[in-house]
């Protein structure tokens, strides 16, 4: 839902080229920032406010006298939103396969 509200891209756009850190600083980076359906890069609203949707919905699952409120639904977001950095940086490096049109590596 979040991404037609926003019109971003939620697909990650697999890197392949570069040092081990540019690549892996820049699937992390993916995590907050998105493509929009213009082709330029934006904040990913739609992935931050999914998270904190997530973390607000989980929240119900303590009890009542275990709820703290905003604290709980922020820190449950931002556990969601390191966990699509991870799943990128997991993306990019390990399950290449997933990422469709991925020119093959050529030897000279």
């Amino acid at each position: 839902m979040y991404p037609s509200l926003f019109r971003q891209d939620p697909r990650y756009f697999y890197k392949g080229t570069g040092s081990t850190w540019s690549r892996t600083k820049y699937a992390m980076a993916t995590a907050v920032i998105a493509k929009s359906d213009k082709g330029r890069w934006e904040a990913n609203y739609s992935a931050i406010f999914a998270g904190l949707t997530a973390g607000a919905i989980s929240n119900f699952y303590y009890a009542p006298s275990d709820r703290h409120g905003a604290a709980l639904t922020i820190e449950s977001g931002l556990i969601s939103i390191a966990g699509v950095a991870f799943g990128h940086v997991m993306q990019e490096f390990l399950f290449r396969g997933m990422t469709p049109h991925v020119p093959t590596a050529t030897t000279p």
